[in-house]
């Protein structure tokens, strides 16, 4: 338990000291005042004032964390203009969230998950630098019997070129793409001798385990492969061209993850795969055991998925705020701080809700209900 419950902490407070840094960074930008900035909710373990009078805190419920502006009395950082000018002094005015034009609000706002993508972008270029990025061509070994694939018109020695038109640029990414694809057809695009065949191949969804050894429902079409004539092309980037990778993957990442959500959605794409702080704690022990570049490949995909769901424009998620500046863009000024309470308990009641539905999905992966 001691190894899943560390490197989850360890994960959870730089992925959330990240995003929450993304804000403080814009806020102190902009002038605005911070008052606390907790990694962590509930009671403080421990923290220090440093000299422009910010509280860091660490907390002990180590799900996410805060950073609170001067002057704020709600969730929403809203206020009554009037009481403002009657309460602070013109100095501390100017410390106000509420009362700094909406492009800098936004920003603030905008910054947490900013600071998200930013660190999956920075973890990416680091290893295609350092370590390395591999381009081995993916060439079909073998077809099975009666497989998708084999219905579908793939062959032994066909290069996969595409698949739903991403670039395979490595064996790895074949299994990437099936995967994430969320559609009843899955399209391959292979090269078989001189010439280049477009496929539609239906998957199989199996019952499986994943390299950790997690159940899974995989997507399957049932060929194996193996390297371009058997040479393995592992390659240290140079700087522009690791950046360029580093960015593609951030990219997506983040479309994928909103076509599985979608699918989700819609029916089409595996709820059950969906998971909460249970099991990222599982996984994050799992792949700490395979070593630092594993794990910290999984910090970039996690710190991309924080930054992702925070956009979504649910009331209480940065996202929300920034659909409430939109609105006021468009009727220029803010919505009643009634109708922001109106639409923070529907957020609150979406946030509980997928809280229970991945709270129900990690006790079912861990075998405590059937």
């Amino acid at each position: 338990m001691l190894s899943y419950i560390l490197p989850f902490i360890v994960l959870i407070l730089i992925v959330v000291f990240i995003h929450e840094y993304g804000h403080y960074y814009f806020a102190k930008r902009y002038g605005v005042g911070v008052t606390d900035f907790s990694i962590g909710f509930g009671k403080e373990i421990f923290g220090w004032n440093d000299k422009s009078g910010t509280r860091w805190k660490i907390c002990w419920i180590p799900l996410g964390g805060y950073v609170k502006f001067f002057g704020d009395r709600n969730v929403y950082s809203q206020a009554d203009h009037k009481e403002v000018l009657e309460k602070y002094s013109e100095e501390d005015q100017k410390k106000l969230f509420t009362l700094k034009p909406l492009y800098q609000r936004s920003l603030i706002v905008f910054g947490g998950p900013l600071a998200n993508f930013l660190l999956a972008l920075v973890i990416f270029f680091f290893i295609y630098t350092f370590i390395g990025k591999d381009f081995t061509p993916a060439v079909i070994n073998e077809v099975q019997k009666d497989s998708p694939a084999m219905v579908g018109g793939l062959k032994q020695n066909d290069v996969i070129l595409e698949i739903d038109g991403n670039k395979v640029q490595s064996i790895m990414d074949v299994s990437k793409y099936i995967t994430m694809s969320t559609d009843e057809f899955i399209d391959f695009k292979v090269k078989r001798s001189y010439d280049e065949i477009l496929l539609k191949i239906k998957p199989n969804v199996v019952l499986s385990e994943d390299n950790l050894g997690n159940s899974l429902n995989k997507r399957m079409v049932g060929i194996k492969l193996g390297a371009y004539n058997n040479e393995i092309n592992h390659v240290k980037l140079g700087p522009a061209q690791s950046l360029l990778h580093a960015t593609n993957e951030v990219y997506y990442v983040s479309i994928s993850s909103l076509k599985y959500i979608g699918g989700m959605i819609a029916g089409k794409a595996d709820t059950s795969q969906l998971g909460g702080p249970i099991r990222i704690a599982k996984i994050s022990g799992q792949v700490a055991e395979f070593g630092i570049l594993a794990f910290i490949s999984m910090m970039a995909y996690i710190s991309i998925s924080l930054g992702l769901v925070n956009l979504f424009p649910i009331p209480m998620l940065d996202g929300g705020h920034l659909m409430f500046y939109a609105f006021e863009k468009v009727l220029g000024r803010p919505l009643s701080q009634k109708t922001q309470e109106g639409f923070f308990r529907i957020g609150l009641f979406l946030l509980v809700s997928l809280m229970f539905f991945t709270t129900f999905n990690d006790l079912k992966d861990l075998g405590l209900l059937s």
